[in-house]
């Protein structure tokens, strides 16, 4: 009996399709990468589910819509069937070491069915960030005058912006002491040692099959890459001071894109360094698994939660919105013994990457995922006919319960056209992304409108069944934990209300 595959899901923060030499970047940022995409399967249209990672991650691990479960709900109900819990359940051994990203913790369910779950998120890097505020605005009497200079120029015509331009610039140049380095300028642990960790764990398994899940920040704003990754791109002149100036010139919000832009290009290699270092340490995780005879046997998929802006569309980093820049990202999966294809260029929603990987590792796809195994369809080269559905709440850059309850952004995104449906000011449009790469000039309100009633049609169907799902055990446990209660007394609750809803129908 041959044995069972292992599997092992690396998901990027931030990554970009477009800036991988394997999707067609000019500057080397994944050379190692570009290798194991000669042996893979490489998806031409990836697209996430849902901006930012707390309504993309969903799909990716439980092949679920983010918005399925009702706004409300944010990351995974508890008990939620996911790809670790149902791998378990298969006699898999299961860990998952992420770098830090909140929204990927037990607090929002990710941790169910992980024999190890290792967040980063208990105060281990607390220090790491300590010289990045450069702000004079504290306590004390310092930041009391300036505010007050602040208040005042605010209030003299043509006076604000001078006010605010000179106060960034001393707080930069002249008031904060320099960085030590990089390291110490960084909020996210860096990809060698989230490996570093990986290395440990897969040394304890032993001869059981696992499930290996590895969550990277370099790419994350704010953009303090390693130092060797810089190296490696041949940008060794943007050091920690340069960086720290770079990135607080970045998120300002008293400026325009206009100006932003003078700084777009060294922003873009701070972040692209950090997707250096990222290839170089799954190229040493892939040599450990080598070594150790893991690879040969292993299911491998790497993928992003979402991309990143850099003033496309005038949007910096990556606020609710489903911009291109932001649901295209990249997808590389390999098999051992499969024989590779070339891969349909229709777009892949990654609600189908979980069931596909359980089949491609030969294992039961749950009843509760809501994506399609398009396994075969990747082996032969073939078609697939559904487009792609991406969702988000408008607006929601901190998921607080009262901006998850805002109104819904949702595209549906076929190979050549791409509608966006806003429900908050409730426009509509049109996008020929073959004659409009960019996505900067929406189809009059007449035009293609076969094409318009096809993903319109494709629109309700997706949100009649979220509505169906809303009154789900799953959703019941999600709210009960909104709520605050624990696990057992939500248990209890859930199979109450369920009860009670039976005896009802």
């Amino acid at each position: 009996m041959a044995a069972r595959k292992s599997v092992v899901l690396v998901t990027v923060d931030c990554l970009r399709a477009d800036h991988c030499g394997f999707m067609g970047y000019q500057r080397p940022t994944t050379p190692f990468l570009d290798g194991l995409a000669g042996e893979s399967f490489v998806f031409p249209a990836a697209i996430v589910a849902g901006v930012p990672t707390y309504y993309s991650l969903p799909a990716i691990l439980a092949s679920r819509y983010p918005l399925a479960l009702g706004r409300e709900v944010l990351g995974l109900a508890p008990e939620e069937k996911n790809l670790a819990s149902a791998l378990k359940e298969e006699g898999y051994a299961a860990a998952f070491f992420g770098a830090a990203n909140p929204y990927l913790s037990a607090r929002f369910g990710y941790d169910f069915g992980f024999d190890a779950f290792h967040d980063f998120l208990d105060g281990e890097l607390a220090s790491l960030s300590n010289q990045e505020d450069t702000s004079l605005k504290r306590a004390g009497w310092a930041g009391n005058l300036n505010r007050a200079l602040e208040s005042v120029s605010h209030k003299i015509p043509g006076m604000g912006a001078a006010y605010d331009e000179l106060y960034f610039q001393y707080c930069q140049r002249c008031a904060a002491p320099a960085p030590e380095s990089l390291d110490r300028l960084r909020r996210f642990p860096a990809a060698d040692v989230i490996v570093d960790e990986a290395h440990n764990w897969l040394a304890s398994v032993g001869e059981r099959p696992f499930f290996l899940w590895l969550h990277f920040m370099d790419p994350h704003s704010p953009y303090y890459p390693k130092e060797k990754g810089l190296e490696i791109l041949g940008e060794n002149r943007l050091t920690a001071t340069r960086a720290r100036y770079l990135n607080a010139y970045w998120k300002r919000f008293d400026i325009g894109s206009k100006h932003l832009r003078r700084y777009r290009d060294e922003v873009i290699a701070l972040y692209d360094a950090g997707i250096c270092w990222v290839d170089a340490q799954i190229a040493r995780l892939v040599e450990i698994m080598r070594r150790d005879k893991l690879w040969e046997n292993c299911v491998f998929a790497l993928t992003a939660d979402h991309g990143e802006e850099f003033l496309e569309h005038d949007g910096r980093f990556h606020a609710p919105s489903l911009v291109e820049e932001l649901i295209h990202v990249p997808l590389v999966l390999r098999a051992p013994g499969a024989a590779r294809a070339a891969v349909s260029s229709n777009p892949f929603s990654l609600l189908h990457l979980a069931p596909t990987l359980l089949a491609a590792a030969g294992l039961p796809i749950p009843a509760e995922f809501q994506g399609k195994n398009h396994w075969k369809h990747i082996q032969q080269g073939t078609a697939w006919s559904e487009p792609a559905i991406s969702e988000c709440i408008a607006r929601c850059t901190n998921p607080s319960l009262d901006q998850r309850r805002g109104a819904r952004l949702l595209t549906v995104r076929e190979a050549r056209y791409k509608m966006l449906l806003n429900f908050d000011d409730g426009t509509e449009y049109l996008f020929d992304l073959e004659a409009d790469r960019g996505e900067q000039t929406p189809l009059p309100g007449a035009a293609r409108m076969p094409e318009r009633r096809r993903l319109l049609k494709a629109a309700l169907a997706h949100l009649r069944r979220s509505t169906s799902r809303q009154s789900s055990e799953a959703y019941l446990r999600a709210r009960v934990r909104e709520i605050g209660l624990n696990p057992t007394t939500a248990a209890a609750t859930t199979r109450c209300r369920l009860g009670e809803s039976s005896r009802d129908a």
